[in-house]
């Protein structure tokens, strides 16, 4: 069987930037063994599927390891390629997926997410996280992952967390962030439990980070940065329940796989 997929850097401008993503459009769905081993052959933070049914699309992700629920930068990797490369003719696409609905609309040249807030609560710091990082966050939060709020960004440039450490926490993984003199934040994330080091943008973390930062600062719009070694420019924006997540993408390769 031959598979059309293409690889896009999702949150930059150009290549070599941004979050990597390999997006491979079906007619129908595969076994999620086959996807699972196709994800770890390729080998990026995330690969994701996606088929048309009806007016939308069902969709679903897959890191080197394991199905996740949600995935930003590959959900906006997706829409480019419905977009740009395949001809699709509309400036609005509906994905479905396992945590609901989520909507992507073309503005320019940008690409506008729109996700359900992951509402995230305050927590006690967890003995592990402070072992990994050796840093004591101004405060803890958790959701989806959790979440820890650091004095400045010299502190979150300078993270080097114990990674087997993270490994063994319950959630997904752990967002770091803190306020910036350039952006309105700055963040970073690790997810080793799920094959994933360090994340280099990741659109997901966006609906617990803005929930945050709104509560923080008072203000609705933001311009942050994921201060990776890759790094990408996320726009962002809380909608009452809802948290549009915006960014640029580009086109590095197309090849077929044969499975």
């Amino acid at each position: 069987m031959k598979l059309k997929m293409y690889q896009i850097d999702a949150f930059a401008t150009r290549v070599f930037e941004g979050n990597s993503a390999a997006v491979i459009p079906l007619a129908s769905w595969l076994s999620a063994e086959l996807m699972q081993k196709i994800a770890m052959e390729n080998n990026p933070s995330e690969t994701v599927f996606f088929i048309k049914e009806g007016e939308v699309y069902d969709i679903r992700w897959f890191t080197p390891v394991d199905e996740v629920d949600m995935c930003g930068h590959a959900t906006l990797a997706s829409a480019y390629v419905l977009f740009e490369l395949l001809d699709y003719s509309s400036d609005e696409i509906v994905f479905n997926s396992k945590s609901g609905l989520l909507k992507v609309i073309k503005k320019e040249h940008k690409y506008e997410m729109d996700f359900p807030i992951q509402a995230i609560e305050p927590c006690e710091i967890p003995q592990k996280l402070l072992e990994a990082f050796g840093v004591t966050p101004i405060k803890c939060f958790h959701a989806m992952d959790y979440m820890l709020v650091f004095e400045n960004e010299d502190e979150v440039l300078k993270a080097k967390p114990k990674l087997d450490l993270l490994k063994e926490l319950d959630l997904r993984g752990v967002i770091i962030t803190s306020k910036s003199q350039k952006y309105d934040f700055v963040t970073r994330f690790f997810a080793p439990k799920y094959g994933i080091e360090e994340d280099p943008v990741t659109g997901s973390a966006f609906t617990q980070l803005v929930p945050f930062w709104n509560e923080v600062t008072h203000k609705k719009s933001f311009h942050a940065k994921q201060v990776s070694a890759r790094g990408g420019e996320v726009f962002c924006e809380l909608c009452e329940d809802r948290v549009l997540i915006s960014g640029y993408a580009v086109k590095y390769m197309e090849a077929v796989i044969e499975v």
